[in-house]
């Protein structure tokens, strides 16, 4: 139905509207107590596809990268839908508009966005008053963090400080972000002596709000697909070095080599079917960098569940989408579970976690 009759009215809408409309609806759709719980049983995957990362059980690798639902107005739908986990922000400690508008543009040709949102969102404490008051999710939940487009970088370390004393007991994962290119200066933390220091100091503020929270979510941080090769080593080591729990590979990217669409001139983030094959690349190299040892999220052109297979044989554990629900739908996250099942039976694996990093060995 999504192809047919939903997106063509979405698609005629401007697309951060469509955004809206579309968020709107899913919230609604969250306040019917009746609608999750029959959702969740036409769409949970099949036990194949559950593992067990950072301590926390994930019933799909399959979850909604951040910026979908920066303030989790959505969370009961999306968690639904048979998302695994789900990440929502980027917050930051005081709220902001965001850049001006148009801010989020649809490259149709190219299966792409193109977005210069701002971290637009309504702060740490609305986001803290959304999660506490959800029902028990079946879904963790993770909150990515930044600072705010006023913040200088040398006081950076400070704003993602308060994100976490503020959420740490609603969080079921922190994820640093570093790496959008849509605030000013921000990549500059990805360079690996700054970052390393940014995610110790978030590691011991999780462990110092342990006594007050008597939980310690764990630490991630999302790079960017844009660093030279020599400098995204450098920074998966700093990150690894540091104590962090978990990568995300990779946010979007300022590229725009092989686009059609006549929107590629827009500045912003590119996401979608074109980071593809880099971001399963850069999932490899990241997974041998580390040897295997630091949990990898992989993200960035995820369409099909063969395209999912590649990034877990690449190095993923788990994986995010976001621009493919825009071109798909929401049938997407049960397409992707069904065909990663049956792509596991097709190879004889039991369980996903027996094919994670398998080409990258």
């Amino acid at each position: 139905m999504y192809p047919r009759l939903a997106r063509p009215l979405l698609f005629r809408l401007d697309a951060e509207d469509a955004h809206h409309l579309t968020l709107s609806v899913l919230e609604a759709a969250s306040k019917v107590p009746a609608w999750p719980a029959l959702a969740r049983a036409v769409m949970s995957p099949g036990a194949e596809l559950a593992q067990t990362v950072f301590g926390q059980s994930f019933a799909s690798p399959i979850g909604l990268a951040a910026g979908l639902d920066k303030n989790a107005v959505a969370v009961p739908a999306f968690a639904a839908l048979g998302f695994g986990f789900l990440e929502v922000g980027t917050v930051t400690p005081r709220p902001q508009p965001g850049n001006e508008r148009p801010r989020l543009f649809r490259l149709l040709e190219d299966e792409a966005l193109i977005n210069r949102m701002g971290f637009n969102n309504a702060g740490a404490e609305a986001l803290h008053a959304r999660l506490s008051a959800l029902p028990t999710q079946s879904a963790p939940v993770w909150v990515n963090i930044g600072r705010n487009k006023d913040t200088p970088n040398e006081e950076a370390a400070g704003d993602y400080l308060k994100c976490v004393h503020a959420l740490q007991d609603v969080a079921d994962a922190f994820v640093i972000n570093v790496s959008s290119p849509n605030t000013p200066g921000l990549r500059a933390l990805q360079a690996a002596d700054g970052l390393g220091e940014l995610v110790r100091a978030v590691l011991d503020a999780t462990e110092a709000g342990r006594v007050r929270t008597l939980r310690r979510p764990p630490v991630l941080v999302k790079l960017a697909p844009d660093l030279h090769p020599a400098d995204f080593e450098a920074s998966v080591g700093a990150v690894q070095d540091a104590g962090a729990h978990g990568l995300i590979v990779s946010n979007t990217t300022l590229g725009r080599a092989g686009l059609f669409s006549e929107k590629s001139s827009e500045t912003g983030g590119l996401s979608g079917r074109p980071l593809t094959q880099k971001s399963t690349a850069l999932i490899g190299e990241a997974y041998r960098l580390t040897g295997g040892t630091l949990p990898i999220v992989g993200v960035g052109g995820i369409f099909s569940a063969a395209d999912a297979y590649a990034k877990l044989r690449a190095g993923a554990s788990l994986l995010e989408v976001y621009s493919a629900l825009v071109y798909e739908g929401p049938g997407l996250v049960r397409r992707l579970n069904r065909g990663l099942a049956d792509l596991l039976a097709r190879d004889g694996v039991a369980n996903v976690a027996g094919i994670i990093g398998v080409d990258a060995r």
